[in-house]
């Protein structure tokens, strides 16, 4: 009896495809979506031991996905080209993701805001804090990051703040920024800061709908917890 001395992953290429084309992206455990996303940068070789050392290392899937290139370029097997078709596929979920929000009344869309803000955010190593800005109809017309800052404190200069929403013509604001920590609970700091804001804006008629933070698991609203 002949024996079959190929690669045993000979064919597994072909076999996924089918596979994600036939049962959509549910049918996929997370290192097979991960190993169709690196069959673009390595054409050639099995590349499932470094989609599984790939999740293992970061944690999940997301966390991969979300990794700064550097720190994909650290594992063994990650070149260049894998990292940035990573990345290709982060900035297109973001894309798809923003194109739900943007322009778009956000009382009608606020779920879909927070899974927006989450992708954006809650795996990224430092706290950011970002700006949502809307007009009279509370309508999103612009997204802006205002600061980055360290593992567990970003300053934020509230005329500043006060000053893009002046410069972009909106009339509200959503304040939103992510914890590292993974605990979403404000501190003191968060608190004293966002009443600052608040007052700046008010004093010119600009209104603050809200002051979310962002951590991986969950989230937290101001206005929910009777802060705003």
């Amino acid at each position: 009896m002949a024996v079959d001395a190929r690669p045993h992953h000979l064919g597994h290429r072909q076999r996924l495809r089918e596979k994600i084309l036939k049962h959509g992206p549910a049918g996929l455990a997370d290192y097979e979506l991960l190993e169709l996303i690196l069959f673009g940068a390595i054409p050639r070789g099995d590349v499932k031991p470094l989609a599984k050392e790939l999740i293992r290392h970061f944690g999940s899937f997301a966390d991969v996905i979300s990794a700064e290139p550097q720190r994909l370029l650290e594992v063994t097997g990650v070149g260049s080209s894998a990292a940035a078709y990573i990345k290709a596929v982060q900035a297109a979920s973001l894309r798809l993701l923003q194109d739900q929000v943007l322009e778009r009344p956000v009382i009608s869309s606020w779920d879909a805001l927070l899974d927006y803000c989450r992708a954006s955010m809650a795996y990224i190593r430092q706290e950011q804090f970002r700006i949502l800005f809307l007009d009279k109809r509370n309508t999103l017309i612009g997204d802006e990051i205002q600061q980055k800052g360290t593992v567990d404190h970003t300053p934020v200069y509230p005329r500043e703040v006060v000053k893009r929403a002046l410069e972009l013509g909106a009339t509200a604001i959503i304040m939103v920024h992510n914890h590292p920590s993974g605990d979403p609970t404000p501190s003191r700091a968060d608190v004293d800061m966002t009443k600052q804001v608040v007052d700046a804006a008010r004093s010119l008629g600009i209104t603050v709908h809200d002051h979310v933070i962002i951590a991986k698991r969950e989230s937290y609203s101001f206005k929910s917890h009777g802060l705003l």
